[in-house]
């Protein structure tokens, strides 16, 4: 979904559908963002949800953003990636609460709307006994993502001081650039596969990781974010030109994306 209005100057929001897949594309205002949406060709075949979600709201000098892996092993991965990137898409435009212990409090307390929507997406009538005895065991368990979320407030004349304001769990990429000069190094330590949010508990594998800076009137900056499905990003540092990226996304070399991919960059 796409809404760019033209009533509210320099307004963009994307939030990805993980039923159709979303060619790389472009938004300039304030920040340039380019974004774009994948499922697995496994998935693409057989009619089935992508378990990613990437989502993004522009507002003149102010960019909220999340990025969801949904974890294939638990029960319908795609439904916490989704009511995760959803949820927290709110939390980023209304919160003014933004401590560690804050937001790991929300992630915890967001688990019981998600255990009760959980238990309404029962397996199918014609689910084999066995096989569904074994879903509704992993019902039990709940329904896991790994996430990243953020808000980005831009220096301008009414706000002298801008602000990065991030939190993340599990192994997706962040990457970030000041001035083309790569600073990545900070997050690549605290992206762990065994860390994720659970519909049952809430974060999993330890606390969410929190990052937060000033940011600098004029201080060019990049910020990108991406899931696993696209790991060929993972050794390279310039700025890639869309089509190239596109190639990526549509993974010829493989026969198609061997797992969903999710992308979301920011310049500014």
């Amino acid at each position: 979904m796409i809404m760019n209005s033209a009533a509210a100057k320099d307004a963009f929001t994307f939030v990805s559908s993980q039923s159709s897949e979303q060619r790389l594309s472009t938004y300039r205002g304030r920040f340039v963002c380019r974004y774009a949406y994948g499922r697995a060709m496994e998935s693409l075949v057989q009619g089935e949800k992508g378990q990613d979600f990437v989502g993004v709201e522009i507002d003149g000098d102010v960019c909220n953003f999340v990025l969801c892996d949904g974890v294939g092993m638990s029960y319908r991965g795609d439904f916490a990636a989704r009511f995760l990137g959803h949820t927290l898409l709110e939390w980023l435009g209304k919160t003014r609460e933004w401590s560690s212990a804050g937001f790991a409090g929300f992630m915890r307390e967001i688990t019981t709307a998600a255990s009760l929507q959980l238990k309404q997406l029962i397996p199918p009538n014609e689910t084999p006994s066995l096989l569904r005895e074994v879903l509704e065991d992993k019902q039990r368990m709940g329904s896991q993502s790994m996430y990243i979320c953020g808000r980005i407030e831009l220096p301008s004349s009414k706000r002298k001081q801008g602000r990065i304001w991030m939190a993340w769990q599990g192994d997706s990429r962040v990457r970030f650039w000041k001035q083309n000069m790569e600073i990545s190094e900070h997050f690549q330590a605290s992206m762990q596969t065994n860390e994720r949010w659970s519909t049952l508990t809430g974060p999993v594998g330890g606390q969410p990781h929190v990052y937060q800076t000033r940011l600098e009137y004029g201080m060019p900056m990049r910020l990108q974010l991406y899931t696993d499905g696209l790991d060929d990003l993972d050794p390279i540092r310039e700025l890639l030109p869309d089509e190239q990226i596109q190639i990526l996304l549509e993974a010829p070399h493989t026969g198609g994306l061997q797992d969903d991919a999710a992308f979301l960059e920011l310049q500014w």
